[in-house]
């Protein structure tokens, strides 16, 4: 396989995206394929630890998506009805001393629309909407994406970054079943100027009660509030971002709780609300010359704020391992699945034992809460429990 090999990518979200920009800095030629009609900001907020920024930082993108963010100073834990706080970890210049990197706090949207840019600047027309892939024929040799429309596209490795309900992993292995969580969460934005002082420090707060807990933090300069609201609801079965709800609706789920959880709703435009759904991480990403990336491998519930990240740290890796092994595809691809199971599925799992500490009964009363507190948001357990996400490095792991 010659340097400049064409590597089809199916999918433009954030890991998508995130390995054709790796891939193209490295010669390759790629092509990626995504089934919506057009591109545009989707979703709320993001956070990106030092993991995931320093890849960013890596590929070029610090200048562009500093004016973006806010590098918030410090992460806090709250009691819902309270409001007693407890410290999670600093941010902002700790986690650059400690981590070697800032932690961004970000829209989806922009994030995603740096992401497009770059690599549109690096090759106009890589990138293809209305381009829905359904399957895949590959030979020792080479690869074709089939989509919707007929179209087969031929290249030499593809990279399945079709999200969580993939059709190339449908098509490579049995789907891990999807089982709801029986928790919906709700999410919305909320200006800034429009908020209490109390709300505007630019801090991440993390809201934890019985059967529900609340992530706020600032975006977009300090400008939004991005809201994340997880309440236990079986009866809500629904997997998708953009399905809208009621500011009623959600202050009835969030009521009993803090008065500034409350304002913040008030001040949504409109909120939106979706079913959290667990899977079991796959065993096998790759076949041949076929791999998986980011939720089509590993979705994860977002108790650690990891989900991203680990498609940000998929796509470099990955792009690394075609690069050190240009010559031999399918070695490259199974020393990517081997370098990137382990830990994609540690975070998995880690992010689902974080929901008994955010929805404990203890919280229900406010004396055990405080216990509770005390005893989970201990600083040595917090270093132990977040520390070792930090502190990974994609640009530099060894890869032999």
């Amino acid at each position: 396989m010659q340097t400049k090999a064409h590597v089809i990518i199916a999918g433009a979200g954030i890991g998508g995206l995130t390995a054709a920009l790796a891939l193209l800095q490295r010669g390759f030629d790629v092509d990626v394929y995504e089934q919506a009609s057009e591109l545009r900001e989707v979703g709320a907020g993001v956070q990106i630890a030092a993991n995931g920024t320093r890849v960013l930082i890596n590929l070029g993108l610090k200048d562009r998506l500093c004016p973006l963010v806010c590098e918030a100073a410090a992460k806090e834990v709250r009691i819902w009805n309270t409001g007693q706080t407890r410290k999670l970890f600093d941010l902002g210049a700790d986690s650059a001393k400690r981590f070697g990197a800032p932690y961004w706090m970000i829209h989806r949207g922009d994030l995603h629309r740096v992401l497009l840019e770059a690599v549109k600047e690096l090759k106009a027309d890589a990138v293809h909407v209305n381009a829905r892939c359904i399957g895949f024929r590959q030979d020792a040799q080479s690869v074709d994406l089939q989509l919707a429309d007929g179209r087969s596209i031929h290249g030499d490795i593809l990279i399945g970054a079709d999200g969580v309900h993939s059709q190339l992993r449908a098509q490579m292995f049995h789907s891990p079943k999807a089982e709801f969580t029986g928790l919906m969460a709700w999410r919305g934005l909320a200006p800034m100027d429009q908020l209490s002082d109390e709300l505007q420090r630019p801090v991440g707060t993390n809201w934890i009660g019985p059967g529900g807990h609340v992530i706020t933090y600032p975006i977009r300069g300090n400008t939004l509030l991005n809201f994340v609201g997880l309440v236990e609801n079986r009866e809500w079965t629904s997997e998708s971002w953009t399905e809208a709800g009621t500011k009623e609706e959600c202050a009835a789920d969030f009521a009993g709780w803090h008065p500034l959880i409350n304002e913040v709703i008030k001040n949504f435009d409109t909120p939106f609300r979706w079913a959290l759904v667990g899977r079991e991480p796959l065993e096998q990403w790759t076949q041949g010359r076929v791999t998986l990336l980011g939720d089509a491998c590993h979705p994860t519930l977002p108790f650690l704020a990891q989900g991203a990240i680990m498609a940000i740290e998929d796509g470099l890796i990955l792009a690394r391992c075609l690069q050190e092994f240009s010559s031999r595809p399918e070695q490259a691809l199974m020393v990517y699945e081997n370098l990137r199971k382990d830990r994609t599925t540690a975070i998995v799992r880690g992010s689902f034992a974080n929901l008994e500490r955010f929805h404990n009964a203890a919280l229900a009363d406010p004396i055990t809460a405080a216990a509770h507190l005390d005893h989970e948001w201990e600083p040595e357990k917090v270093r132990r429990r977040y520390d070792w996400l930090f502190e990974y490095d994609a640009t530099q792991l060894a890869l032999a």
